[in-house]
């Protein structure tokens, strides 16, 4: 992509970003898009961990799992590996072939992913220069009103001054004194991709997005999975019927859930871990991978000296458009504790750059965000949940459409799945969706559109869908919500 330079917009003129992940880097290219001067500090590279440690590796890991479940189920369509049975040229007939087992060669595995993840921070570097954006590779902290001072790097010592500043600095995973990382049996979710060999047992401290999507992907790799949950539902966040859902997949592929307890230490043994639960139960493992959250990277870089209010946890205070307490200066991304999504990030950065300029801005409305767990099935929501009509704080009405009766989903062998639509009762408007599918993340988008612009029931039951395809479930969903809606006996 490069800079149109469609709009020369001079209000600031100079803008500093403090870190380079989603939040910054799109920050940075709608302001040097509109004529601004930027300059963009951040320390590993641009990405951030999004790019380099977090989102592109993690799901290019899971690409690669997704690719092995494809292979393990492909003899259900009668594929078969091997050499063919057959007659040979002198007539004489092959013996019984042994087919071929699927296997992940780790090493090449995270080789891929951590080159992947450093060509994408690459390509944003390069965009970025070639929007004229100033790119400084290090440390910086905020020095009042609006400048940055370089701490680190080649540039230490520089004193950026700037009209605006935008803090985009993301988070760090968190850590338990008693479970301390070590990179090699003890990991984080930045220390992932060290391992050269598909873990024996793998251990997984944490029940959320990111412990549900490693266990997940490395029980598809060949590794013993157990996952530590401290509710009674994985995804304790996520709607209740898709995590069932989960739960079962689980199960049949043999990934071991230890509910109602938490890691109360996490110990190396000769040959591997030791993790203690409060249930008083002990876990014998070959790894461990705490995945029990992150810490917003707040401290010590200035902002309660700038006047910017920071919260308990130590997350930057934000309003919906992206400005703190202090004057001229904004935020974006994990520090601000809004959302953890790489694409709430960089539309809080286009948001801020858009309300500094004094453009018309539509402040960030999280009912419109659309998101995806990356388990297998995946996991798509957009606006309101189960858990918000169930407690009576929306009136809605809700169809559940299993995939099984889908023809394209029969084809493919999907045998789990659904597709659940959410519409304001009396009115038929589309107010949330739940997709648990293969590619739940492509299938949520048009239900995301219908939120986000307030389409009726109708308007998606009467578009057209491709026979077969996956987004016929969803057309036929929304058909039955307009029997529903009208039925003069509901």
């Amino acid at each position: 992509m490069t800079p149109t330079n469609s709009r020369r917009r001079f209000a600031p003129d100079r803008i500093a970003i403090l870190g380079g992940g989603p939040g910054g880097y799109e920050a940075a290219m709608v302001a040097a898009d509109a004529g601004a001067e930027v300059t963009i500090i951040e320390e590993k590279g641009l990405g951030g961990s999004a790019v380099l440690t977090d989102v592109v590796p993690s799901k290019t890991l899971i690409a690669t799992a997704d690719a092995m479940r494809r292979v393990n189920i492909s003899t259900a369509f009668g594929v078969r590996f091997g050499e063919r049975m057959g007659e040979r040229g002198n007539g004489s007939q092959t013996e019984s072939a042994v087919e071929a087992e699927a296997w992940a060669d780790f090493s090449k595995v995270n080789e891929r992913l951590l080159k992947l993840a450093h060509s994408q921070s690459r390509d944003i570097h390069a965009t970025l220069e070639s929007y004229g954006v100033r790119v400084i590779i290090g440390r910086g902290a905020l020095v009042p009103p609006h400048s940055i001072e370089v701490t680190s790097g080649a540039h230490a010592g520089e004193q950026i001054d700037a009209d605006a500043v935008i803090v985009a600095t993301g988070a760090h995973p968190r850590e338990l004194a008693s479970a301390k990382p070590d990179g090699e049996r003890i990991l984080n979710w930045t220390q992932a991709y060290n391992l050269t060999e598909v873990p024996e047992h793998m251990i997984v401290v944490g029940s959320g997005v990111t412990g549900a999507e490693f266990a997940s992907a490395y029980r598809r790799l060949g590794a013993e999975v157990t996952l530590v949950s401290s509710r009674d539902q994985v995804l304790p966040g996520e709607d209740s019927d898709a995590a069932t859902v989960l739960e079962n997949s689980f199960e049949r592929v043999g990934v071991h859930v230890a509910s109602l307890t938490r890691a109360e230490s996490v110990q190396r043994t000769e040959n591997g871990v030791e993790v203690r639960l409060t249930n008083g139960e002990v876990l014998q493992g070959s790894h461990c991978l705490m995945a029990v959250g992150g810490i917003p990277n707040t401290a010590g870089i200035g902002l309660e000296e700038a006047g910017v209010e920071i919260s308990e946890s130590g997350h930057v205070q934000v309003d919906t458009v992206s400005r703190t307490t202090a004057n001229n200066i904004y935020a974006a991304g994990d520090c601000t504790g809004v959302m953890p999504l790489a694409s709430v990030a960089a539309m809080q950065g286009r948001v801020a750059v858009a309300h500094m300029q004094g453009e018309s801005v539509k402040p960030l409305k999280l009912h419109q965000v659309a998101s995806n767990v990356f388990t297998s099935p995946e996991i798509a929501t957009v606006g309101v949940t189960q858990e918000q009509v169930d407690s009576g704080k929306y009136q809605a009405d809700v169809i559940k459409l299993d995939l099984a009766t889908n023809a394209r989903a029969k084809m493919m062998n999907i045998r789990e799945g659904f597709v659940k639509i959410f519409s304001r009762k009396g009115s038929g408007t589309v107010i949330g969706a739940v997709v648990v599918a293969p590619r739940a993340s492509e299938l949520i988008f048009p239900l995301a559109l219908a939120v986000t612009h307030k389409l009726h029931v109708d308007d998606v039951a009467t578009t057209f869908t491709v026979y077969p395809s996956l987004t016929g479930s969803i057309s036929e969903a929304a058909r039955r919500l307009h029997l529903h809606v009208t039925d003069p006996e509901d």
